[in-house]
């Protein structure tokens, strides 16, 4: 088998088989023929849901930032990821480490939701000055271009 194999629903059925007969995430991975990185993963997530992590998911779930604070600061506190992503029901351990990664770079702002898409882009409202500078400009074009188009057509009358 390849590295990349596919992660199925079956290869996932056999891999928690293996961890409940005493494999590592390793053994498990060259038995599976898998990436040992992805299958730690799924081995970290078994520890934590059993033979539901099996079961499919509804989608993507969101979590309060206060919820994510108190993990961190539990975290920070000395706990272990798996042991927080047990008591709190997160779907992963890895959850843990990217909140926490947030935390020391952005601080608890970082935590917080951020709108999706694309950023819309902000004007600030012009002040009555610029607006009439704006129309000033906009009409001196409106007078050049209508000199110039006079001009034209008096040339093609001649």
């Amino acid at each position: 088998m390849t590295q990349h194999a596919e992660w199925t629903v079956a290869r996932r059925a056999r891999a928690v088989d293996l961890f409940e007969a005493g494999f590592g995430a390793d053994a498990a991975a060259t038995e599976l023929g898998m990436r040992p990185a992805t299958v730690r993963s799924f081995r970290h997530r078994w520890r934590i849901w059993g033979r539901e992590v099996l079961m499919p998911t509804t989608g993507r779930q969101t979590y309060s930032v206060e919820l994510k604070l108190e993990v961190v600061h539990r975290f920070l506190a000395g706990e272990t990821k798996i042991s927080l992503a047990q008591a709190f029901g997160l779907s992963s351990p890895k959850l843990v480490g990217v909140w926490v990664r947030t935390y020391r770079t952005e601080g608890a702002a970082g935590l917080r939701p951020k709108p999706a898409g694309r950023p819309k882009r902000g004007r600030e409202p012009e002040t009555e000055l610029e607006r009439l500078r704006r129309e000033n400009e906009y009409l001196r074009a409106e007078v050049a271009y209508l000199g110039k188009l006079r001009a034209l057509s008096a040339t093609e009358r001649r």
